[in-house]
């Protein structure tokens, strides 16, 4: 493909992410200047980020891998709480949690519940990949189905056109994410009557316009769906319901695009937690905290458990997630005995007795994330992140005193961390009109839809930030594509 078609074609692939109201016109403006259309960035790749065989095999088998994680996790925390597996479990994983919200959690009626969507961010590094974290309520679905649309419709899956790689092939194809979007809301409607709303709150108004653009489409398809805000939501006469242009209509699935840890600000929560629990409506993901905590990872991980997963988990998945999840524990601040020692954790030689042992690690030791596992406003979107080897010693002792300090409302993890190996990349300058290369880690967020027992890959989204960042989210600096499978013997990202 010549460096003038290359140029054509991300200009094309532009201009229909602003059309779609999914990318900013120019700096500071949206496209229609309305608070429904994106006022976000990126720089634009010449080509999606390509894949070898065995990574996408990879990426293929770790669905089912996860939902079974999710599955145990869910009878974990469910065994714990009766009494059938030690307390302290359900006791970390429901701290800092209101109690009418834990309550609720533990209805029968949603004990079986996981979640339909599921998006580990994983990073590729020069031993493998790492998943650092899950989301089961994540961004970027409708934002990864549509920058699939745009490369596939501008020459990159078009095999009549001799300049096109014509067996790139992108992951989950040019409408993947909206094909498996769509079969999940429709397994889990099944014969309700009414529509499905895709309900985005306040706090995630930054993603409603890809949830509009998504809804869209999958109306477009039949799949009747509307993006709405939560004052939106009517609850009239034993139902849930919206109103759509001159009439009121039914809502038989609500998809929560919001967080948990929200609920106090978010218009009509009680009514819509009442109808979910009257039966009169099905709510995805379920209203389960303890499914949404980060410190599962420490759980995973933790020698007490061991037999627990190994029985939960075939042989093979549990060897394959303990390899793939790095280390993690839950900084609580409660003494160890003066024998005991923090299992698994220790700074060069030394096994750690005690958290604030860390305090006298050297930069080259501290190769450790601390985060909130979860239930705030700081544990997603890259917030409250502390990286030991990249902060001062002072900041690095603060992190940790603030994190122990949190523990009684918001729990914090200590994880390992694990360097992106690097790649190169080629991306569109609109300013110069040049294309230009970019030295960059990697994030590659796989999105999979589960309907029923079915667990399917619909796409993968990379993010690769410039290198100097230590960490990997959406910025204006970054490269967004999606992901492609390498055509034989033509390299990979590098």
């Amino acid at each position: 493909m010549t460096t003038s078609n290359l140029l054509y074609r991300c200009s094309a692939i532009r201009d229909a992410l602003v059309d779609a109201g999914l990318f900013a016109a120019s700096a500071g403006t949206s496209a229609a200047g309305d608070a429904d259309t994106a006022l976000n960035s990126w720089r634009i790749g010449t080509v999606p980020f390509l894949l070898s065989a065995d990574q996408i095999g990879f990426f293929r088998r770790l669905g089912p891998h996860l939902l079974s994680f999710y599955r145990a996790l869910n009878r974990l925390y469910a065994e714990s709480a009766r009494g059938l597996q030690p307390s302290w479990i359900a006791e970390a994983l429901d701290r800092g949690k209101p109690e009418g919200l834990v309550s609720y959690s533990r209805m029968k009626r949603f004990r079986d519940l996981l979640p339909a969507v599921i998006r580990p961010d994983v990073i590729p590094t020069a031993d493998g990949m790492v998943i650092t974290e899950l989301d089961s309520v994540p961004g970027g679905i409708g934002l990864t189905a549509c920058l699939s649309r745009a490369y596939a419709d501008n020459g990159f899956l078009n095999p009549e056109d001799p300049s096109s790689p014509a067996t790139m092939r992108l992951v989950g194809g040019r409408d993947g994410m909206i094909d498996g979007f769509g079969a999940m809301l429709t397994h889990l409607r099944g014969s309700r009557e009414g529509c499905t709303a895709v309900v985005v709150s306040d706090e995630a108004k930054d993603y409603r316009p890809e949830m509009t653009w998504m809804t869209a489409r999958l109306s477009e398809r039949g799949i009747e769906t509307r993006c709405v805000q939560p004052r939106d939501v009517r609850f009239t006469e034993g139902t849930l319901r919206i109103v759509d242009g001159d009439r009121e209509q039914p809502i038989a699935l609500m998809y929560r695009f919001f967080e948990l840890f929200d609920l106090p600000n978010i218009p009509k929560s009680e009514l819509i937690q009442y109808a979910a629990k009257k039966d009169w409506v099905t709510v995805t993901p379920p209203y389960k905290p303890a499914l949404e905590e980060k410190s599962a990872f420490a759980l995973l991980h933790h020698p007490m458990l061991r037999s627990f997963w190994r029985r939960e988990l075939r042989e093979d998945t549990w060897l394959h997630l303990t390899t793939v999840m790095p280390r993690t524990w839950l900084l609580d601040p409660a003494p160890v005995p003066p024998q005991a020692t923090i299992p698994g954790l220790s700074i060069g030689d030394r096994a750690i007795t005690n958290w604030r042992d860390l305090l006298s690690a050297t930069q080259k030791e501290r190769h450790f994330v601390i985060k909130p596992s979860g239930f705030s406003e700081l544990a997603w979107g890259s917030r409250g992140v502390s990286i030991g080897h990249d902060l001062p010693q002072s900041e690095w002792a603060t992190a940790i005193d603030e994190a122990l300090a949190a523990f009684p409302r918001t729990p914090y993890i200590l994880q390992e961390f694990h360097k992106g190996r690097q790649y190169h990349l080629e991306y569109y300058d609109p300013a110069s009109g040049e294309m230009r290369q970019m030295a960059g880690r990697a994030r590659l967020s796989p999105y999979y839809f589960v309907a029923g027992e079915k667990v399917e890959l619909a796409g993968i989204l990379a993010t690769v930030c410039p290198a100097d960042k230590k960490i990997i989210h959406g910025m204006k600096d970054a490269i967004l594509v999606p992901c492609a499978v390498a055509p034989e013997g033509q390299p990979r990202a590098e």
